[in-house]
């Protein structure tokens, strides 16, 4: 019985922190518990605690009595691209070391297979930028920095955003894939780290122009 609780509470909170990644709910979207039971067809016990620990990460704030979908402010983001700039930086140069030829194998046909969603959805490319990043993750063969990097990627999706709907970034953005994967083949770990912290960087970039005003989305 306690078992099968744990599991409930666990895919509540998994399809809810789903739902805000995948933009079903957005930054300042007000989340309501009988709502979201009915939606999960769970009863509101699990949901609640699912509640309680996304405020807790801080993927929830208050508004009053109500729980909305945090956003990012202009310093917030800056932050966060700081953090993933070098922590992702360093995945890339510890893949270079330690990925396998079947990993990096992997990591070219993700490139190719990507390619063929250009100019398309914004959000598909968005989901599969994050499937890119997490095989180089998972290829740098160091659990701790994983961990870490989840939790960026989780608050990643309190943007509004992908920058992939920015006119033009698709197009960029799998160019500097396909540079970050010729280095981790290389086994050239400072062009590795190197190539990823760049393209990090031109994503921030990016963003910040579509903040501005400065970019069309698509």
């Amino acid at each position: 019985m306690g078992k099968g609780r744990v599991l409930v509470q666990k895919d509540a909170y998994t399809l809810i922190l789903e739902a805000i990644e995948g933009g079903l709910y957005k930054p300042g979207d007000r989340l309501v518990e009988s709502e979201l039971a009915e939606r999960l067809g769970v009863s509101r016990t699990p949901v609640r605690e699912a509640l309680q620990r996304l405020e807790t990460q801080s993927m929830l704030t208050r508004d009053g009595r109500s729980l909305i979908v945090a956003s990012l402010d202009h310093n917030q983001l800056s932050e966060l691209y700081t953090v993933r700039t070098e922590l992702e930086g360093l995945a890339a140069r510890l893949a270079a070391r330690h990925a396998t030829e079947e990993e990096i194998r992997v990591l070219r046909g993700m490139v190719e297979d990507d390619r063929a969603l250009l100019g398309g959805d914004p959000r598909a490319l968005s989901k599969a930028n994050k499937r890119f990043h997490k095989q180089i993750h998972l290829a740098s063969h160091n659990r701790f920095l994983v961990q870490q990097l989840d939790l960026v990627h989780r608050s990643m999706a309190l943007m509004a955003n992908t920058s992939f709907a920015a006119e033009g970034r698709d197009e960029v953005a799998m160019a500097e894939h396909d540079q970050i994967v010729q280095a981790i083949a290389s086994r050239d770990g400072d062009a590795a780290y190197a190539a990823l912290r760049n393209h990090i960087s031109k994503a921030f970039e990016t963003r910040l122009r579509v903040d501005a005003g400065e970019l069309r989305m698509r």
